[in-house]
């Protein structure tokens, strides 16, 4: 006889965790099944070198909800930050950074520092209208039912609310591309850069793509939710976050298991009704809840041949191939950035110095080339928690855009000379960092797939753009974490509202299982 459950959810990401919480903590008896030996999915610590531990995708908070943070008690399960309110410091190989600290920047002109005010205050209400509906099921534009009329209305009246000349403003700018914008607004080159840089993170486009103002926003959204923390490095690391979850997970009685991949969905009468996993054991549930991404969860869990031919072809043209890279790197000591401080090195660095020179990075990948001069991310961690690195030692990780999932015909030759491209850009903003490197670790977005079961390697599970997004994430019919297959949810990063560590996606998806949606 089969074990049987209210709810199975399929993968113990952190969407999954808090979608397994919210459940649970209503009375429902929710099992989590997880293919790796851990939870946490994309959001995890590890050791790849000896005494060197680093997170293994993200590597930054920069959207978990303060709100979140407090309905589950995280802090009682362990959360605790390291750092909070990261500035940015945008390097510059020739002199000083531009440091970008919330609401204001230095080391431009007056008039920019005058300007980013304005600009900041000006976005912030526009992301506000966007951080109204992350945490919300976005509706259909039928409006068929009471709860969509109502969500649609509230957009609205929080478009209305702006005023109208800001509402016009807002309504100008939002599918604009980020660099027309930022040249419009600002004159340094490196505050632009910085900026646009922010517009494109995990994106399949450059600065002048339409629409990367909206992933401008989305990014400044997110970080609305997060309260005083603002850019955030926990403790130990993500995967501290994701053990804090599962900590909550359990005390509401989830259980848990690791090392139980799933095989395939059980269908029963035209309904979801359980898992099968990959040992052969059968387990029942009144509703399956997937957090993998939609191409795993449909084409491959479910399968095909249970879905509409249109639905199909729409979830197979989903974008989710990935265009960002990972770089580790375990350091003998700590390097030395031009113009950058001990405060510096413990911040958020990135390196795009110019919005051309970010256009330049994005441009290969088109043709499944990598960057001569990739645009990079870089957080050292054990500035700020000398706990990952062995002491006196440092470790260092970097977010390295526009690599593209297909590398060409020769992926290992591909991979070395991004390695060398990385570390010959790194080493021009801090020379003499190609001599402290004691080990590193390069992952690709195939890798990504690899290590994670993220189809595409993609770490939002699919591209954030305006034909994925809201009420067309991941494609319509499976925009509300309902799916065309009665009992089958989504509370992935694929759906809404998309990647980086938020659990919203999980939330979300939590209530309209809650609310019988499908």
């Amino acid at each position: 006889m089969s074990l049987r459950y209210q709810h199975i959810i399929i993968g113990a990401g952190h969407n999954g965790l808090v979608c397994a919480t919210v459940l649970a903590r209503r009375g429902r008896s929710v099992l989590v099944v997880e293919a790796s030996d851990h939870v946490g999915g994309m959001a995890i610590t590890r050791e790849f070198a000896p005494g060197f531990k680093v997170s293994a995708c993200a590597h930054l908070l920069h959207a978990l909800p303060a709100s979140l943070i407090r309905e589950l008690d995280l802090a009682r399960h362990g959360l605790d930050f390291a750092a909070k309110r990261m500035p940015t410091y945008a390097l510059n190989a020739d002199g000083p950074p531009v440091v970008i600290d919330g609401t204001s920047v230095t080391g431009v002109s007056p008039a920019d520092t005058q300007a980013f005010a304005k600009f900041t205050r000006e976005t912030a209400r526009f992301a506000g209208v966007i951080a109204g509906v992350l945490a919300v099921e976005p509706f259909g534009l039928s409006l068929a039912s009471w709860r969509e009329r109502l969500t649609a209305l509230r957009l609205g009246l929080r478009v209305r609310l702006l005023g109208k000349r800001a509402m016009r403003e807002f309504l100008r700018i939002v599918g604009m591309n980020a660099y027309d914008l930022l040249a419009d607004n600002f004159e340094s080159t490196l505050l632009k850069g910085a900026l646009a840089f922010d517009a494109t993170l995990g994106a399949e486009h450059g600065a002048r793509s339409p629409g990367t103002v909206l992933t401008l926003l989305h990014r400044r959204a997110g970080l609305s939710h997060t309260g005083a923390a603002g850019l955030a490095q926990p403790f130990g690391g993500m995967g501290a976050v994701s053990d804090a979850l599962a900590a909550a997970a359990r005390a509401a009685g989830v259980e848990i298991r690791t090392n139980s991949a799933v095989k395939k969905i059980l269908v029963t009468g035209d309904r979801a009704s359980g898992v099968v996993l990959q040992t052969g054991e059968s387990i029942e549930a009144d509703s399956v809840i997937s957090s993998a991404d939609p191409k795993t969860t449909f084409l491959k869990l479910l399968g095909a041949r249970y879905l509409d031919t249109d639905f199909v072809r729409r979830v197979d043209h989903f974008r989710s191939k990935g265009v960002v890279a990972k770089l580790h790197l375990a350091l003998d000591g700590a390097p030395v950035f031009t113009g950058i401080d001990v405060t510096g090195q413990a911040a958020r660095m990135i390196i795009s110095p110019s919005m051309d020179y970010l256009e330049l990075a994005f441009n290969p990948s088109k043709y499944r080339q990598i960057p001569e001069h990739p645009a990079l991310e870089i957080s050292m961690p054990s500035f700020n928690d000398p706990a990952l690195a062995p002491a006196g030692k440092h470790v260092m990780s970097v977010n390295i855009l526009f690599v593209p999932y297909d590398m060409g015909p020769d992926e290992a030759e591909a991979r070395k000379a991004l390695l060398e491209n990385v570390i010959a850009t790194l080493e021009r903003h801090a020379p003499g960092i190609r001599g402290r490197i004691l080990a590193s670790e390069l992952l690709t977005p195939r890798d990504l797939e690899r290590e994670f079961g993220v189809a595409g390697g993609h770490w939002h599970h699919g591209a954030m753009s305006f034909d994925q997004f809201f009420f067309t994430r991941p494609v319509p019919g499976a925009s509300n974490y309902a799916t065309p297959l009665a009992g089958l949810y989504l509370c992935g990063a694929g759906s809404h509202p998309g990647g980086g560590v938020m659990g919203l996606a999980g939330r979300n998806a939590a209530h309209k299982v809650i609310q019988g949606g499908n």
